[in-house]
């Protein structure tokens, strides 16, 4: 809070800048693009990666799931999520996913996956103990590179901000978004979408050039 510290942190952003290294989002179209082997291995990253875009999931959430954690309805699927990054205390949130390929994808992995950990490890066609967060991220980035996309710009938050960035796209609401992902901050959930914000209403396409 000293003024010295201050002036000096502000020159200090002015030199070298304060853009952030941020991940690209995963969109529907690059999803609907991406292709899985009919193997234990492929059904479940395709299950992640559908159920981790719909539900705007974190990787941390998703390596947490367990099969128990979700009830099928003729609606689609409700996860509970026992506990997240804005949800310490444990109180548990559930999130809706509707009826679609997410769905499928889910339902067709628990066939193989049964009970316990949602998503696990996969050693000569042996389920093994529960994924890590970190293995969600490598699953993602194998997965864009097979589609022909740079595994570098992505990583397991591609799917969480490409959800945000995607409803917004198509006329979510900002409050809708935040009650599928569980953002607590409104300027936190514009950091995801302000690149789709840049088309939406835009009035360089209102002046009939």
């Amino acid at each position: 809070n000293h003024p010295l510290i201050g002036e000096t942190v502000k020159g200090i952003h002015r030199i070298h800048g304060t853009a952030q290294d941020r991940k690209a989002p995963l969109l529907t179209a690059d999803l609907m693009a991406m292709k899985f082997p009919a193997t234990p291995a492929g059904i479940r990253d395709r299950a992640i990666l559908l159920l981790g875009f719909a539900g705007g999931f974190r990787r941390s959430e998703l390596a947490a799931l367990l099969v128990e954690d979700l009830a099928f309805t003729r609606e689609g699927v409700v996860v509970t999520l026992r506990r997240s990054k804005t949800d310490q205390a444990g109180a548990g949130r559930q999130v809706a996913i509707p009826a679609g390929q997410a769905v499928e994808a889910v339902a067709a992995w628990i066939k193989i996956a049964v009970k316990g950990p949602l998503f696990r490890g996969i050693k000569h066609g042996v389920l093994g103990e529960s994924l890590h967060a970190d293995s969600i991220g490598q699953i993602v980035k194998r997965a864009v590179e097979a589609a022909g996309l740079n595994p570098d710009l992505y990583a397991g938050h591609s799917l969480r901000a490409g959800l945000c960035t995607q409803a917004f796209a198509n006329g979510a609401g900002e409050i809708a978004i935040m009650r599928q992902t569980g953002h607590k901050s409104v300027t936190t959930l514009r950091r995801y979408v302000r690149d789709a914000a840049l088309f939406r209403n835009n009035v360089g396409g209102m002046v009939g050039l």
